[in-house]
């Protein structure tokens, strides 16, 4: 074979495992549980969610006994994740949007804070496993 055609070749096989190549996962997905109080209209609201491959799921309780799930998508960079969601609540308060961060405390904790339009402003505190 001719030199070149090899070189080309060489390249182009470690290009494409470099492109192609699986990244290096966990052996199992385990959840990040967190835990939330916030406040609206001068009433305490309470959630509970957990987040696995960059999506969450957080069940609430807010103003006036209205419980709902929310279903968040985040965005993971290297520091923060931003996230942005969507959910329904019971006693008529219908459809809810939200949207907050979480930032990595430490190793094993982290923090965040968001907004529900129905559970009003929140902190969360979360654990990682």
């Amino acid at each position: 074979m001719n030199k070149a055609i090899i070189v080309k070749l060489m390249i182009t096989s470690l290009g494409c495992l470099g492109l192609f190549a699986p990244s290096q996962v966990a052996a199992q997905v385990i959840p990040q549980p967190w835990v939330s109080v916030g406040g609206k209209d001068g009433e305490t609201t309470y959630a509970v969610g957990a987040r696995a491959l960059n999506l969450g799921v957080e069940l609430g309780v807010g103003p006036d006994g209205a419980t709902g799930v929310d279903v968040l998508k985040f965005l993971r960079l290297p520091v923060v994740s931003p996230y942005v969601g969507v959910g329904y609540y019971s006693e008529d308060k219908g459809v809810a949007v939200s949207g907050g961060l979480q930032v990595g405390a430490s190793d094993r904790f982290f923090v965040g804070a968001g907004y529900n339009s129905v559970r009003g402003v929140n902190g969360q505190l979360g654990i990682r496993f």
